[in-house]
Protein backbone atom coordinates (compact mmCIF):
# COMPACT_ATOMS: atom_id res chain seq x y z
CA UNK A 1 0.00 0.00 0.00
CA UNK A 2 0.81 3.39 -0.55
CA UNK A 3 1.25 5.53 2.79
CA UNK A 4 1.51 9.01 3.82
CA UNK A 5 5.50 9.02 4.35
CA UNK A 6 5.97 10.50 0.58
CA UNK A 7 6.93 14.48 0.92
CA UNK A 8 4.05 17.05 -0.08
CA UNK A 9 4.03 17.80 -3.66
CA UNK A 10 5.74 20.75 -4.62
CA UNK A 11 4.23 23.92 -7.30
CA UNK A 12 6.95 22.96 -9.35
CA UNK A 13 5.98 19.15 -9.46
CA UNK A 14 2.64 20.44 -9.87
CA UNK A 15 3.81 22.79 -12.82
CA UNK A 16 5.54 20.07 -14.48
CA UNK A 17 2.21 17.49 -14.73
CA UNK A 18 0.04 20.15 -15.81
CA UNK A 19 2.43 21.06 -18.90
CA UNK A 20 1.90 17.53 -19.36
CA UNK A 21 -1.32 17.28 -19.39
CA UNK A 22 -1.65 20.48 -21.40
CA UNK A 23 0.15 19.05 -24.27
CA UNK A 24 -2.36 15.80 -24.57
CA UNK A 25 -5.40 18.80 -24.28
CA UNK A 26 -4.08 20.90 -26.65
CA UNK A 27 -3.65 18.12 -28.88
CA UNK A 28 -7.03 17.71 -29.76
CA UNK A 29 -7.63 21.23 -30.83
CA UNK A 30 -4.39 22.19 -32.36
CA UNK A 31 -4.42 19.31 -34.80
CA UNK A 32 -8.01 20.41 -35.51
CA UNK A 33 -6.76 24.22 -37.09
CA UNK A 34 -3.95 22.52 -38.55
CA UNK A 35 -5.66 20.08 -40.14
CA UNK A 36 -6.79 21.82 -43.81
CA UNK A 37 -3.01 22.70 -44.70
CA UNK A 38 -1.89 18.80 -43.43
CA UNK A 39 -4.37 16.91 -45.88
CA UNK A 40 -3.03 19.30 -48.44
CA UNK A 41 0.74 18.77 -47.96
CA UNK A 42 0.04 14.84 -47.31
CA UNK A 43 -2.72 14.67 -50.03
CA UNK A 44 -5.16 13.36 -47.80
CA UNK A 45 -8.57 12.66 -48.72
CA UNK A 46 -11.28 13.29 -46.96
CA UNK A 47 -12.18 10.13 -44.64
CA UNK A 48 -7.90 10.08 -43.57
CA UNK A 49 -8.66 13.69 -42.37
CA UNK A 50 -11.07 12.51 -40.30
CA UNK A 51 -9.14 9.27 -38.80
CA UNK A 52 -5.80 12.39 -38.19
CA UNK A 53 -8.67 12.95 -35.73
CA UNK A 54 -10.14 10.31 -34.50
CA UNK A 55 -7.17 7.72 -34.65
CA UNK A 56 -6.00 9.92 -31.09
CA UNK A 57 -9.45 9.93 -30.10
CA UNK A 58 -10.24 6.57 -29.97
CA UNK A 59 -6.53 4.99 -28.69
CA UNK A 60 -6.55 8.07 -25.74
CA UNK A 61 -10.46 7.73 -24.96
CA UNK A 62 -10.61 3.70 -25.33
CA UNK A 63 -7.50 3.18 -23.20
CA UNK A 64 -7.39 5.20 -20.28
CA UNK A 65 -9.08 3.22 -17.80
CA UNK A 66 -6.78 0.80 -18.53
CA UNK A 67 -3.54 3.54 -18.74
CA UNK A 68 -4.92 4.48 -14.67
CA UNK A 69 -4.82 0.60 -13.76
CA UNK A 70 -1.35 0.27 -14.81
CA UNK A 71 -0.64 3.33 -12.60
CA UNK A 72 -2.07 1.91 -9.72
CA UNK A 73 -0.08 -1.76 -10.14
CA UNK A 74 3.18 -0.60 -12.16
CA UNK A 75 3.46 2.64 -10.14
CA UNK A 76 2.45 5.85 -10.96
CA UNK A 77 5.78 7.72 -12.23
CA UNK A 78 7.30 4.43 -13.93
CA UNK A 79 3.65 4.73 -16.32
CA UNK A 80 3.65 8.66 -16.48
CA UNK A 81 6.98 8.30 -18.06
CA UNK A 82 6.67 5.64 -20.12
CA UNK A 83 3.22 7.25 -21.43
CA UNK A 84 5.51 10.56 -21.91
CA UNK A 85 7.94 8.94 -23.67
CA UNK A 86 5.47 7.38 -26.29
CA UNK A 87 3.31 10.55 -26.72
CA UNK A 88 7.34 12.38 -27.53
CA UNK A 89 8.57 9.85 -29.88
CA UNK A 90 5.34 9.75 -31.73
CA UNK A 91 5.11 13.40 -32.13
CA UNK A 92 8.46 13.58 -33.89
CA UNK A 93 7.08 10.85 -36.10
CA UNK A 94 3.76 12.85 -36.80
CA UNK A 95 5.82 16.42 -37.35
CA UNK A 96 8.27 13.98 -40.08
CA UNK A 97 5.23 11.97 -41.38
CA UNK A 98 5.18 12.35 -45.26
CA UNK A 99 2.35 10.53 -46.31
CA UNK A 100 -1.02 9.36 -44.67
CA UNK A 101 -0.03 6.02 -43.24
CA UNK A 102 2.86 7.48 -40.79
CA UNK A 103 0.66 10.39 -39.55
CA UNK A 104 -2.30 7.75 -39.31
CA UNK A 105 0.00 6.05 -37.06
CA UNK A 106 1.72 8.24 -35.07
CA UNK A 107 -1.62 9.81 -34.23
CA UNK A 108 -2.75 6.53 -33.13
CA UNK A 109 0.55 6.17 -30.64
CA UNK A 110 0.03 9.54 -29.21
CA UNK A 111 -3.61 8.36 -27.87
CA UNK A 112 -1.76 5.40 -26.38
CA UNK A 113 0.83 7.50 -24.77
CA UNK A 114 -1.83 9.77 -23.93
CA UNK A 115 -3.68 7.35 -22.38
CA UNK A 116 -0.89 6.37 -20.21
CA UNK A 117 0.40 9.55 -19.07
CA UNK A 118 -2.75 11.66 -18.59
CA UNK A 119 -4.41 9.45 -15.88
CA UNK A 120 -0.73 8.77 -13.87
CA UNK A 121 -0.50 12.73 -13.87
CA UNK A 122 -3.52 13.15 -12.06
CA UNK A 123 -2.74 9.96 -9.66
CA UNK A 124 0.10 11.64 -9.04
CA UNK A 125 -1.17 15.10 -8.38
CA UNK A 126 -4.27 13.85 -5.76
CA UNK A 127 -1.13 11.42 -3.55
CA UNK A 128 1.60 14.02 -3.82
CA UNK A 129 -0.76 16.96 -2.41
CA UNK A 130 -2.83 16.29 0.86
CA UNK A 131 -5.42 18.44 3.15
CA UNK A 132 -5.83 21.88 1.72
CA UNK A 133 -3.34 22.08 -1.15
CA UNK A 134 -4.82 19.24 -2.42
CA UNK A 135 -8.33 21.28 -3.76
CA UNK A 136 -6.00 23.93 -4.91
CA UNK A 137 -3.48 21.70 -7.09
CA UNK A 138 -6.47 20.25 -8.46
CA UNK A 139 -7.81 23.76 -8.94
CA UNK A 140 -5.06 24.09 -11.01
CA UNK A 141 -5.28 21.29 -12.90
CA UNK A 142 -9.28 22.00 -13.72
CA UNK A 143 -8.01 24.88 -15.18
CA UNK A 144 -5.72 23.32 -17.53
CA UNK A 145 -8.56 21.04 -19.13
CA UNK A 146 -10.94 23.78 -19.85
CA UNK A 147 -7.88 26.50 -20.72
CA UNK A 148 -5.91 24.10 -22.46
CA UNK A 149 -8.87 23.68 -25.11
CA UNK A 150 -8.70 27.14 -26.05
CA UNK A 151 -4.98 27.73 -26.21
CA UNK A 152 -5.27 24.68 -28.92
CA UNK A 153 -6.69 27.13 -30.87
CA UNK A 154 -4.29 30.14 -30.62
CA UNK A 155 -1.23 28.18 -30.44
CA UNK A 156 -2.25 26.00 -33.66
CA UNK A 157 -3.06 29.68 -35.65
CA UNK A 158 -0.01 31.07 -34.34
CA UNK A 159 2.27 27.60 -35.61
CA UNK A 160 0.64 26.90 -38.95
CA UNK A 161 0.66 30.57 -40.10
CA UNK A 162 4.36 30.57 -38.90
CA UNK A 163 6.46 27.74 -39.38
CA UNK A 164 4.15 25.31 -40.09
CA UNK A 165 1.78 23.11 -39.26
CA UNK A 166 4.80 20.12 -39.00
CA UNK A 167 5.22 22.33 -35.59
CA UNK A 168 2.22 21.73 -33.62
CA UNK A 169 3.73 18.19 -33.35
CA UNK A 170 7.18 19.32 -33.15
CA UNK A 171 6.64 21.54 -30.17
CA UNK A 172 5.73 18.99 -27.85
CA UNK A 173 9.29 17.03 -28.71
CA UNK A 174 11.70 19.39 -26.47
CA UNK A 175 8.77 20.04 -23.74
CA UNK A 176 8.70 16.27 -23.46
CA UNK A 177 12.03 15.80 -22.57
CA UNK A 178 12.40 18.14 -20.61
CA UNK A 179 9.14 17.59 -18.36
CA UNK A 180 10.82 13.99 -18.47
CA UNK A 181 14.32 14.96 -17.07
CA UNK A 182 12.67 16.81 -14.20
CA UNK A 183 9.84 14.44 -12.76
CA UNK A 184 12.74 11.82 -12.70
CA UNK A 185 13.69 14.38 -10.13
CA UNK A 186 11.35 16.06 -8.88
CA UNK A 187 8.91 13.20 -8.15
CA UNK A 188 9.67 10.47 -6.05
CA UNK A 189 8.96 6.69 -7.30
CA UNK A 190 5.59 5.24 -6.43
CA UNK A 191 5.75 1.69 -5.22
CA UNK A 192 3.47 -0.86 -6.99
CA UNK A 193 0.29 -2.35 -5.68
CA UNK A 194 -0.34 -5.68 -5.52
CA UNK A 195 -2.66 -7.35 -7.93
CA UNK A 196 -2.42 -7.92 -11.60
CA UNK A 197 -4.27 -6.51 -14.62
CA UNK A 198 -7.46 -8.19 -15.87
CA UNK A 199 -6.77 -8.68 -19.44
CA UNK A 200 -10.23 -10.22 -20.47
CA UNK A 201 -11.86 -6.93 -18.87
CA UNK A 202 -9.26 -4.51 -20.04
CA UNK A 203 -10.02 -5.52 -23.46
CA UNK A 204 -13.69 -4.94 -23.14
CA UNK A 205 -14.00 -2.13 -21.66
CA UNK A 206 -11.15 -0.92 -24.13
CA UNK A 207 -13.40 -1.98 -26.83
CA UNK A 208 -16.79 -0.62 -25.48
CA UNK A 209 -15.08 2.84 -25.25
CA UNK A 210 -13.33 3.08 -28.32
CA UNK A 211 -17.15 1.72 -29.94
CA UNK A 212 -18.79 4.63 -28.27
CA UNK A 213 -16.41 7.60 -29.16
CA UNK A 214 -16.27 6.04 -32.33
CA UNK A 215 -20.05 6.30 -32.38
CA UNK A 216 -20.02 9.55 -31.47
CA UNK A 217 -17.53 10.61 -34.27
CA UNK A 218 -19.76 9.16 -36.55
CA UNK A 219 -22.92 10.48 -35.78
CA UNK A 220 -20.98 13.98 -35.84
CA UNK A 221 -20.10 13.25 -39.28
CA UNK A 222 -22.54 10.49 -40.89
CA UNK A 223 -25.36 11.27 -38.70
CA UNK A 224 -27.22 9.64 -36.09
CA UNK A 225 -29.40 7.44 -38.16
CA UNK A 226 -26.47 6.12 -40.33
CA UNK A 227 -25.80 2.21 -40.41
CA UNK A 228 -21.97 2.75 -38.97
CA UNK A 229 -23.55 5.04 -36.23
CA UNK A 230 -25.96 2.73 -34.51
CA UNK A 231 -23.85 -0.71 -35.21
CA UNK A 232 -21.33 0.97 -33.00
CA UNK A 233 -23.38 1.56 -30.30
CA UNK A 234 -24.62 -1.96 -30.60
CA UNK A 235 -21.72 -2.98 -30.29
CA UNK A 236 -20.90 -0.90 -27.40
CA UNK A 237 -23.79 -2.17 -25.42
CA UNK A 238 -23.05 -5.99 -25.85
CA UNK A 239 -19.27 -5.38 -24.81
CA UNK A 240 -20.49 -3.04 -22.18
CA UNK A 241 -22.48 -6.38 -20.48
CA UNK A 242 -19.38 -8.80 -21.30
CA UNK A 243 -17.22 -5.97 -19.16
CA UNK A 244 -19.70 -5.72 -16.55
CA UNK A 245 -20.37 -9.70 -16.36
CA UNK A 246 -16.26 -10.16 -16.27
CA UNK A 247 -15.98 -7.33 -13.83
CA UNK A 248 -17.74 -9.33 -11.07
CA UNK A 249 -16.61 -13.00 -11.59
CA UNK A 250 -12.59 -11.63 -11.23
CA UNK A 251 -10.36 -11.06 -8.34
CA UNK A 252 -8.32 -8.40 -9.88
CA UNK A 253 -11.10 -6.28 -11.54
CA UNK A 254 -9.88 -3.27 -13.92
CA UNK A 255 -12.14 -1.29 -11.90
CA UNK A 256 -11.49 -1.66 -7.99
CA UNK A 257 -14.60 -3.08 -6.27
CA UNK A 258 -17.18 -0.62 -4.49
CA UNK A 259 -15.69 2.75 -6.88
CA UNK A 260 -18.58 3.03 -9.24
CA UNK A 261 -21.12 2.81 -6.19
CA UNK A 262 -19.58 5.94 -4.22
CA UNK A 263 -22.02 8.93 -4.50
CA UNK A 264 -18.74 11.39 -5.44
CA UNK A 265 -16.91 9.11 -7.88
CA UNK A 266 -20.44 8.68 -9.83
CA UNK A 267 -21.62 12.27 -9.79
CA UNK A 268 -18.44 13.59 -10.27
CA UNK A 269 -18.10 11.71 -13.62
CA UNK A 270 -21.37 12.73 -14.57
CA UNK A 271 -20.45 16.23 -13.52
CA UNK A 272 -17.14 15.89 -16.08
CA UNK A 273 -19.55 14.20 -19.03
CA UNK A 274 -21.55 17.39 -19.10
CA UNK A 275 -19.01 19.73 -18.66
CA UNK A 276 -16.96 18.56 -21.57
CA UNK A 277 -19.65 17.94 -23.85
CA UNK A 278 -21.02 21.45 -23.64
CA UNK A 279 -17.84 23.00 -23.15
CA UNK A 280 -15.76 20.95 -26.18
CA UNK A 281 -19.41 21.54 -28.58
CA UNK A 282 -19.35 25.00 -27.62
CA UNK A 283 -15.50 25.41 -28.87
CA UNK A 284 -15.93 24.11 -31.96
CA UNK A 285 -19.48 25.28 -33.15
CA UNK A 286 -18.31 28.74 -32.35
CA UNK A 287 -14.73 27.92 -34.02
CA UNK A 288 -17.09 26.69 -37.00
CA UNK A 289 -19.25 30.38 -36.59
CA UNK A 290 -16.22 32.95 -36.39
CA UNK A 291 -14.23 31.09 -39.61
CA UNK A 292 -17.24 29.73 -41.80
CA UNK A 293 -19.80 32.57 -41.26
CA UNK A 294 -17.83 35.74 -40.23
CA UNK A 295 -14.30 34.82 -42.46
CA UNK A 296 -11.92 35.05 -39.44
CA UNK A 297 -9.15 33.32 -40.19
CA UNK A 298 -7.44 30.56 -37.80
CA UNK A 299 -5.06 33.07 -36.17
CA UNK A 300 -7.99 35.67 -35.84
CA UNK A 301 -10.49 33.03 -34.35
CA UNK A 302 -7.36 32.13 -32.25
CA UNK A 303 -6.63 35.48 -30.61
CA UNK A 304 -10.43 35.77 -29.64
CA UNK A 305 -10.08 32.88 -27.59
CA UNK A 306 -7.42 34.07 -25.63
CA UNK A 307 -9.93 35.91 -22.94
CA UNK A 308 -12.08 32.70 -23.25
CA UNK A 309 -8.54 31.06 -21.69
CA UNK A 310 -7.98 33.39 -19.11
CA UNK A 311 -11.53 33.34 -17.93
CA UNK A 312 -11.17 29.44 -17.51
CA UNK A 313 -8.23 30.00 -15.15
CA UNK A 314 -9.86 32.67 -12.98
CA UNK A 315 -12.82 30.64 -13.01
CA UNK A 316 -10.63 27.89 -11.75
CA UNK A 317 -8.84 29.40 -9.03
CA UNK A 318 -12.12 31.08 -7.78
CA UNK A 319 -13.93 27.33 -7.79
CA UNK A 320 -11.26 25.99 -5.65
CA UNK A 321 -11.75 28.55 -2.64
CA UNK A 322 -15.73 28.09 -3.52
CA UNK A 323 -15.42 24.93 -3.15
CA UNK A 324 -13.93 24.74 0.28
CA UNK A 325 -15.97 27.65 1.50
CA UNK A 326 -19.36 26.64 0.10
CA UNK A 327 -19.30 22.94 -0.99
CA UNK A 328 -19.89 21.34 -4.31
CA UNK A 329 -23.76 22.10 -4.28
CA UNK A 330 -23.92 25.78 -4.58
CA UNK A 331 -20.73 26.22 -6.55
CA UNK A 332 -22.20 23.69 -9.24
CA UNK A 333 -25.72 25.82 -8.88
CA UNK A 334 -23.72 28.62 -10.06
CA UNK A 335 -21.20 27.25 -12.57
CA UNK A 336 -24.07 25.73 -15.02
CA UNK A 337 -26.16 28.57 -14.67
CA UNK A 338 -23.63 30.89 -15.81
CA UNK A 339 -22.94 28.15 -18.41
CA UNK A 340 -26.33 28.81 -19.54
CA UNK A 341 -26.53 32.51 -19.47
CA UNK A 342 -23.30 32.64 -21.59
CA UNK A 343 -25.18 30.14 -24.27
CA UNK A 344 -28.10 32.01 -23.90
CA UNK A 345 -26.33 35.53 -24.77
CA UNK A 346 -24.50 33.19 -28.12
CA UNK A 347 -28.25 32.13 -29.66
CA UNK A 348 -28.98 35.71 -29.91
CA UNK A 349 -25.99 36.65 -32.30
CA UNK A 350 -27.01 38.29 -35.69
CA UNK A 351 -25.71 37.12 -39.14
CA UNK A 352 -24.11 40.66 -39.52
CA UNK A 353 -23.00 41.70 -35.95
CA UNK A 354 -19.51 42.50 -35.11
CA UNK A 355 -18.27 38.97 -33.48
CA UNK A 356 -15.55 40.70 -30.51
CA UNK A 357 -19.02 42.06 -29.29
CA UNK A 358 -21.62 39.96 -30.03
CA UNK A 359 -19.95 36.91 -29.41
CA UNK A 360 -16.86 37.28 -26.73
CA UNK A 361 -19.34 37.99 -23.70
CA UNK A 362 -21.51 34.92 -24.03
CA UNK A 363 -18.73 32.70 -25.15
CA UNK A 364 -16.24 34.13 -22.01
CA UNK A 365 -19.62 33.29 -19.79
CA UNK A 366 -19.77 29.70 -21.21
CA UNK A 367 -16.80 28.89 -20.31
CA UNK A 368 -15.99 30.73 -17.14
CA UNK A 369 -19.09 28.36 -15.85
CA UNK A 370 -18.00 25.13 -17.21
CA UNK A 371 -14.26 25.45 -16.29
CA UNK A 372 -16.02 25.68 -12.84
CA UNK A 373 -17.44 22.30 -13.83
CA UNK A 374 -13.86 20.75 -14.43
CA UNK A 375 -12.99 21.34 -11.17
CA UNK A 376 -15.70 20.51 -9.38
CA UNK A 377 -15.54 17.01 -11.02
CA UNK A 378 -12.07 16.48 -10.15
CA UNK A 379 -11.91 17.31 -6.99
CA UNK A 380 -15.32 15.34 -6.01
CA UNK A 381 -13.78 12.00 -7.73
CA UNK A 382 -10.07 12.69 -6.47
CA UNK A 383 -10.79 13.45 -3.21
CA UNK A 384 -12.77 10.62 -2.23
CA UNK A 385 -10.90 7.63 -3.44
CA UNK A 386 -7.83 5.86 -1.84
CA UNK A 387 -4.18 6.23 -2.86
CA UNK A 388 -4.17 3.10 -4.12
CA UNK A 389 -7.52 3.83 -6.68
CA UNK A 390 -6.45 6.69 -7.23
CA UNK A 391 -5.23 5.50 -10.77
CA UNK A 392 -8.35 3.53 -12.13
CA UNK A 393 -10.63 6.48 -10.44
CA UNK A 394 -8.13 9.32 -12.70
CA UNK A 395 -8.88 7.48 -15.48
CA UNK A 396 -12.67 6.95 -15.17
CA UNK A 397 -12.60 10.57 -14.51
CA UNK A 398 -10.68 11.14 -18.14
CA UNK A 399 -12.53 8.66 -20.13
CA UNK A 400 -15.77 11.15 -18.97
CA UNK A 401 -14.07 14.10 -20.02
CA UNK A 402 -13.13 12.56 -23.98
CA UNK A 403 -16.64 10.77 -24.12
CA UNK A 404 -18.11 14.15 -23.25
CA UNK A 405 -16.30 15.58 -25.67
CA UNK A 406 -17.18 13.37 -28.37
CA UNK A 407 -20.77 13.43 -27.59
CA UNK A 408 -20.46 17.62 -27.74
CA UNK A 409 -19.11 17.68 -30.87
CA UNK A 410 -21.61 14.92 -32.50
CA UNK A 411 -25.09 16.46 -30.63
CA UNK A 412 -24.03 20.42 -32.28
CA UNK A 413 -22.76 19.06 -35.24
CA UNK A 414 -26.54 17.10 -36.06
CA UNK A 415 -28.26 20.18 -35.04
CA UNK A 416 -26.17 22.89 -36.83
CA UNK A 417 -25.83 20.82 -39.72
CA UNK A 418 -27.20 22.75 -42.00
CA UNK A 419 -25.73 26.12 -41.17
CA UNK A 420 -21.40 24.31 -40.75
CA UNK A 421 -20.90 24.75 -44.61
CA UNK A 422 -22.94 27.57 -45.23
CA UNK A 423 -22.04 30.44 -47.30
CA UNK A 424 -20.89 33.89 -44.96
CA UNK A 425 -24.19 36.10 -44.60
CA UNK A 426 -26.49 33.71 -44.05
CA UNK A 427 -29.28 32.89 -41.36
CA UNK A 428 -27.62 31.65 -38.55
CA UNK A 429 -30.65 29.34 -37.18
CA UNK A 430 -28.67 26.16 -37.11
CA UNK A 431 -26.65 27.97 -34.74
CA UNK A 432 -29.39 29.25 -32.99
CA UNK A 433 -30.63 26.03 -32.32
CA UNK A 434 -27.16 24.56 -30.91
CA UNK A 435 -26.25 27.10 -28.02
CA UNK A 436 -30.26 27.04 -27.33
CA UNK A 437 -29.87 23.43 -26.55
CA UNK A 438 -26.71 23.86 -25.16
CA UNK A 439 -28.03 26.64 -22.61
CA UNK A 440 -30.84 24.20 -21.91
CA UNK A 441 -28.44 21.22 -21.20
CA UNK A 442 -26.74 23.50 -18.69
CA UNK A 443 -29.40 24.68 -16.99
CA UNK A 444 -30.90 21.36 -16.43
CA UNK A 445 -27.58 20.08 -15.40
CA UNK A 446 -27.33 22.66 -12.91
CA UNK A 447 -30.24 21.42 -11.01
CA UNK A 448 -29.98 17.99 -11.64
CA UNK A 449 -26.04 17.47 -11.10
CA UNK A 450 -26.16 20.02 -7.97
CA UNK A 451 -29.01 17.59 -6.16
CA UNK A 452 -26.50 14.50 -7.34
CA UNK A 453 -22.87 15.78 -5.55
CA UNK A 454 -22.43 15.29 -2.09
CA UNK A 455 -24.16 17.98 0.28
CA UNK A 456 -22.03 19.93 2.88
CA UNK A 457 -18.40 21.54 2.63
CA UNK A 458 -15.34 18.74 1.85
CA UNK A 459 -12.93 18.11 4.77
CA UNK A 460 -9.59 19.18 4.48
CA UNK A 461 -7.80 16.02 5.34
CA UNK A 462 -4.43 14.60 5.04
CA UNK A 463 -5.88 11.61 3.41
CA UNK A 464 -8.82 11.16 0.91
CA UNK A 465 -12.03 12.36 1.40
CA UNK A 466 -14.62 9.20 1.77
CA UNK A 467 -18.36 10.77 1.19
CA UNK A 468 -21.21 7.86 0.57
Amino acid sequence: MEHHHERSGSWGTLALLCLAQFMVILDVTVVNVALPKMSDDLRLDAGAATWVVTAYTLCFGGLLVLGGRLGDLLGRRAVFLAGLAVFTASSLAAGLAGDAAVILGARAAQGVGAAMLSPAALSIVSTLFHGRRRHQALAVWGAVGGGGAAAGVLIGGLLVSGPGWSWVFFVNVPIGIAVGLAVRLMVPPSPRQPGRVDVPGALLLTGTAALVIYGLVRAGTAGWTATSTWLSFAGAAVLGLATAAVQRGTRSPLLPTGLLRRRPVIAGNAVMLAASSLLIGGFFLTSMLLQHRFGYSALRTGVLFLPVTLATIVSAHLTGRGLQRFGARPVMLVAFAVAAAGFGLLARVEPHAQPFSAVLPGFVLAAAGLGAGFVTASTSVMTSVDHAAAGGASGLLNTGHELGAALGVALVSAIAAGDLAAAPGGPLDGFTAAYTAAAMVAAVSAVVLAAALPGGRPAVTEGPVFVH
